[in-house]
């Protein structure tokens, strides 16, 4: 049986903010900044301690937003961010043990590729829509486009180095479902609470799907 499918999830809107959250009390209104500038789909990474609680804290104030968790790097992490409200998973590279955790998910997940031979593993796997990091540095458009003909059957969600003086470029390709990035969330607007910067970001960033 094939593993969930991610496609309407991630083409819910053209940007998915790769949000990076230290403070558990700067979750909700961070969300819902981005919600309100038309991007529902949220990745939550789980590069701190509060990222758990951060993931728990949208998912049950904010069932419009549709929260998952980014940086998942080992199978355990599957478990504990589904258990957190995570509705999808994302990893940014993709280890055989992982691969079968994810495969097993009750959630989307988007398992992080670099390469056309880990891209065709996934594949095999049953996965069609893959996370492609780190896009500028690993081939970026170009890589894209390269490999559009082999994988026809492969849609991307390329992140990393990824802005809103590229992301167009991205987005304009066939095979790309979606992009992730984390301009629409700047760490300076966040610290200072300047969460209507953060929404008028993610506004240009929805308007890019148009």
């Amino acid at each position: 049986m094939p593993p969930p499918d991610p496609l309407p999830l991630v083409t819910r809107a053209p940007v998915i903010p790769v949000l990076t959250v230290d403070r558990v009390a700067d979750a909700v209104p961070l969300a819902r900044a981005l919600v309100a500038g038309g991007l529902p789909v949220l990745e939550v990474t789980l590069r701190t301690p509060a990222a758990l609680e951060a993931i728990a804290a949208i998912a049950a104030a904010m069932p419009q937003a549709i929260v998952g968790a980014g940086t998942v790097t080992e199978p355990k992490d599957v478990a504990e961010a589904v258990e957190a409200g995570a509705r999808f998973l994302v990893s940014p590279g993709t280890p055989a043990e992982l691969a079968a955790a994810m495969a097993d998910a009750p959630v989307p997940c988007l398992p992080g590729c670099a390469t056309v031979a880990e891209a065709m593993a996934l594949a095999a796997r049953g996965f069609s829509v893959l996370k492609f990091f780190p896009a500028e540095a690993s081939g970026g458009v170009r890589w894209l486009k390269a490999v559009a003909a082999p994988l026809p059957a492969l849609r991307f969600c390329p992140t990393g180095g990824i802005d809103g003086g590229n992301a167009a470029d991205y987005l304009a390709l066939p095979n790309v479902a979606a992009v992730g990035g984390s301009w629409v969330a700047p760490r300076d607007a966040l610290a200072a609470g300047d969460f209507a910067r953060i929404t008028e970001l993610a506004r240009q960033a929805a308007a890019l799907g148009r």
